[in-house]
């Protein structure tokens, strides 16, 4: 299953994403985690320290190599350099199945410990210095689209990406790879107007949105998120000390998570467990999405037409 974690900059979805993931490992579930948010922040908010967080691999650092990897023998894909973000697979494409070996294994993975044992953490990568002024951060994102695009996951497994703040996340035909998108929302009228404006958008393409919220302080703040949202409304997060252990750098067990936190992990959990994919129509979004991608700008970066990469007799191995 993938998870898609959204919400407005400062909402709280990196802080959800990672208990998510730390509820996941917990049960045993095996997980991958990506870091796929201009701010990079997903790694510290699983207690990994500086020098493993430098010592792992952007994706985007070695996006060469991964598309050379995935475009297999692909007779539609003549290089890596005529791959994009949204180049879908087809008959000769190499793909990464969940439980098995991938070169991305060595490349820009790391295999977690400790309480996060069964997890691996990938990251998009930060802007870089040369990047700044010249280069949009989705050409970064690209490379976890690619993944997605390529990646064949079955029940008991989840992929959960921490995504870039508010309709940012739109930029790309990345939203529509997910199972299940939670869109973490604050009691207050901004943090909802970018809820309206997500599911607006969402809704085009039949995309539905469960809503998380958090920094909930009181009754009132629960009334008002109830009242604006309504039965999307999965639950939500109050004050939490083990959270504010977290963000001060320390490392409590996830034993100690409160109790009412745990409740609702346990219910975004079920909303994952209850969702059935599409794979026909998952598969038609990503056509449509790289048609409108070669269209806007693609075939002229490439110098060809990218939509022919669309192979009409592929059958996907989604399930």
């Amino acid at each position: 299953m993938r998870i898609a974690f959204v919400g407005k900059g400062g909402s709280g979805k990196t802080t959800l994403s990672a208990l998510f993931i730390r509820e996941l490992t917990r049960l045993g579930r095996p997980v991958v985690a990506i870091d796929a948010d201009i701010n990079q922040h997903l790694g510290a908010a699983l207690g990994l320290g500086e020098e493993q967080l430098d010592g792992l691999t952007p994706m985007s650092a070695v996006l060469p190599e991964i598309k050379d990897h995935l475009r297999g023998s692909n007779p539609r894909i003549a290089s890596a350099d005529a791959m994009v973000k949204t180049t879908p697979p087809g008959a000769g494409s190499a793909l990464i199945r969940f439980a098995e070996p991938s070169p991305l294994d060595e490349w820009c993975s790391l295999r977690l410990t400790g309480e996060l044992e069964g997890a691996r953490l990938m990251v998009t990568g930060a802007f870089a210095e040369q990047d700044l002024g010249v280069a949009c951060y989705h050409s970064k994102v690209g490379a976890a689209e690619l993944y997605l695009n390529h990646l064949v996951d079955g029940p008991g497994q989840y992929c959960v990406l921490d995504m870039t703040a508010g309709a940012d996340a739109f930029a790309s035909g990345l939203f529509t790879r997910f199972d299940v998108t939670f869109l973490v929302v604050e009691p207050t009228r901004k943090s909802v107007s970018v809820y309206r404006q997500y599911t607006d958008y969402a809704a085009e393409y039949g995309i539905p949105v469960r809503v998380v919220g958090n920094k909930v302080v009181d009754d009132e703040d629960a009334a008002f998120l109830r009242a604006e949202i309504g039965d999307a409304l999965v639950g939500w997060m109050g004050d939490s000390r083990y959270v504010r252990a977290l963000d001060r750098g320390q490392r409590p067990d996830f034993a100690s998570f409160e109790p009412a936190g745990s409740e609702l992990l346990t219910r975004m959990l079920a909303e994952v467990d209850a969702a059935v994919r599409d794979s026909a129509r998952m598969t038609s979004l990503a056509h449509l999405f790289h048609t409108k991608n070669a269209l806007a700008w693609a075939n002229r970066a490439a110098g060809t037409d990218v939509s022919l990469q669309i192979d009409p007799e592929y059958v996907s191995p989604l399930v």
